[in-house]
This record gives structure tokens, sequence and C-alpha cells, in this order.
């Protein structure tokens, strides 16, 4: 039986497994939840600027029995804030913010100040990747990162930002461009600290809103300009995309993206993705809305599905609401290693 990095690898390449593995991978799919920390003992804003609680943080879902991963960091706020955007850090209760915009325009682009991968909160992230890497053993360490197109967004005004994919496509596409070439530096640091997979997310960069053209001018080849740096420099790194919301309208182009593994929302079918995802490793979709209000039965039969469905790795939709209760989140994991296990024991043996 393979360990959880072996695990995750072979899923990531599609090869045969025992099982799918069980993964949140952090950033925007952040696994903390208010439960977690305080069984932990550990908490926010703390976990956010202070690598040894951060790495921490990251490692209680796996001790607590809930994920197969630590991932970190715990929101989409890092990229945004080294780009001078003003960010609330929140609380117990809530991931940080963007509280103010950089930019006012899209014009401004260029008087962003410079972005330092090894610098700020993006330090601190790399710092504690390196903590849980030098634990060893068998806990795969994904690294996140902010697409470029929601990245966009955090510092400048959403809607003037879609705007200008349209009216100023040589100012957008030079600014998205930037951004990206700083997202990949940061992807680098991570690696460089021994992350196992990246995890990148783009959530402004769906379909619902870009459309299939849009899409294919800007969300496919930046991706790609992040993922192709990644990949030359680490050939051996696991690579995953995740774009929320209704992707049928751009799955031809969504084909392009040269990830190991595609990560889908709920509304996402992994039957119909696999269609025209053949050969990429497809990851998703337990309802988080069913994570943080059902019953751990509930999240048991949808664990269920997905791995009818031909899920490669299982994992949350989107986002897990802060109140989500750990018997629900355990009730995924415990479904995965036994599917006829139900949801209606409080504990998972690990925790």
């Amino acid at each position: 039986m393979p360990d959880a990095k072996t695990r995750l690898r072979r899923a990531l390449a599609r090869q045969e497994l025992d099982r799918p593995p069980c993964v949140c991978p952090g950033g925007m799919m952040n696994m903390v939840t208010r439960e977690l920390m305080e069984r932990a003992g550990l908490s926010w804003p703390r976990g956010h600027t202070d690598p040894v609680h951060m790495a921490r943080l990251a490692r209680a879902a796996w001790d607590a029995g809930c994920f197969e991963n630590a991932g970190l960091p715990f929101c989409m706020t890092v990229e945004a804030e080294a780009f001078g955007a003003g960010v609330d850090l929140g609380d117990m209760t809530g991931e940080p913010r963007v509280a103010r915009y950089a930019i006012d325009s899209l014009e401004a682009w260029d008087s962003l100040p410079p972005c330092d991968a090894g610098a700020g909160r993006m330090g601190v992230v790399a710092e504690a990747v390196s903590l849980l890497g030098e634990k060893g053993g068998e806990v795969p360490v994904i690294g996140n990162l902010t697409g470029p197109m929601s990245l966009a967004g955090s510092l400048l005004e959403p809607v003037a930002l879609y705007k200008g994919l349209r009216r100023r496509p040589d100012q957008a596409r030079a600014f998205l461009e930037m951004l990206a070439d700083a997202i990949l530096a940061f992807g680098l640091r991570l690696l460089a600290a021994g992350a196992d997979v990246i995890a990148l997310s783009d959530p402004s960069g769906t379909g619902e809103i870009l459309g299939p053209k849009l899409f294919a001018a800007y969300e496919v080849p930046l991706c790609n300009r992040i993922l192709g740096g990644l990949r030359a420099a680490y050939p051996g790194a696991g690579l995953i995309v995740h774009i929320c919301g209704k992707m049928h309208t751009v799955f031809a182009q969504l084909a392009g993206i040269q990830a190991d593994a595609v990560s889908f929302d709920a509304v996402v079918s992994l039957k119909k993705a696999r269609a025209h995802l053949p050969g990429t490793a497809l990851m998703g979709n337990v309802s988080t809305f069913a994570l943080e209000t059902g019953s751990p039965a509930k999240v048991a039969a949808l664990t269920r599905h997905c791995l009818a469905s031909g899920a490669d790795i299982v994992s949350p939709a989107c986002g897990m609401g802060n109140a989500s209760p750990l018997a629900n989140i355990q009730a995924m994991l415990r479904t995965v290693r036994d599917p006829g296990a139900g949801g209606n024991h409080a504990r998972h043996p690990l925790a």
C-alpha cells in the first residue's frame, strides 16, 4: 500500500492505485477551520504571519484525520499584499481579505511596487513549507498560488478589470503577464523550499464570466506561462489548477491548460469533464455547502458520488467554510478509505 505522498504523485500521473487520495490543497481551498484551530491550540491571524504557527496549522488537518496532505497558505491575499493591496488579516472566524485595491485604473498597473517572492508573507509561506519539509515522512506538502486573473481582481476593481480585457487588451495582457511572472517566481520559491505539489487557483478566471473567447485569449496562456515555468525548473513537481463555476462552455479550451490535474466546483459533472479531459487527472468535488451545513452521512454520500463519477483525487469543491464541523470533514476521508463505511461515526480512527 503506497504512502500518502506516493499515492498523490501516482494519482496526478493517472497511474493505477488502490484508491484515490483525499486532499484539500490550501490557499483558496483552505482546510483550517475554527474547530480544528481550537482542537490544536493554534489560531488566526497568527497563523498567517508566523511560519512556525503556519506550519503547525497546515499539519493539523493531517493529524486530525481530515486530509492526506498539508497545504498553505490559508488565503488568497499573500500575493496581493506583496503588490501593495491593503489586507485585513481577519480573526479566528474569518480568512484574510483585501480591504483596499492597490490601483484605481488598468493604466496604473505599471506603478505597482516590485514584488519580492522572498519578502513579507511570501517569505513566511516559503519558510513554513521548509519547516514542513524538514519533518520528512509521507505527508505531501502543497504550496498554493493565486491565479493571475484573481490576483488582478484583488489589485484593481474587478469590473474595471473585466472591461479592460475587452476594451484595452494590450494593457490588460501586459498587466496580467507581469502578474503571472511574479506568481511563477513565488511558485519556484515554494518548490525550492520543498513543496511537492503546486496548486494554482484562479476563481476569477471562470468560463462563466470570461466565456470561451476570453478564456482562450487570457486564462489558458497565462496559466501555461506559470505552469510551464514551474515544470521546466521542477519536472517532478505535481501541478493542479482550480477554476470555479460552471465550465461546460470552456471544456475545449480547458483541455489546453498544461496541468496534471484540474479541480472543479460542485456544479461541474466529473463524468462530462472526463469526456473532454481524457488524459488529465480530475479532482473534486464534494460540496463545501454540505461540508459546512450537512451531516457526516450526507458528506459520505456525496463522496461516494465523486468516487463513482471517476474522481482521481477527492477534495472539497471549493473553499470550506470556517465553521465546517470536523466530523463532516473526517467523513470524507473515511469514505474514501472505505466507501461502505458511511458517515455516522463522530471521529476518524486517526483523530
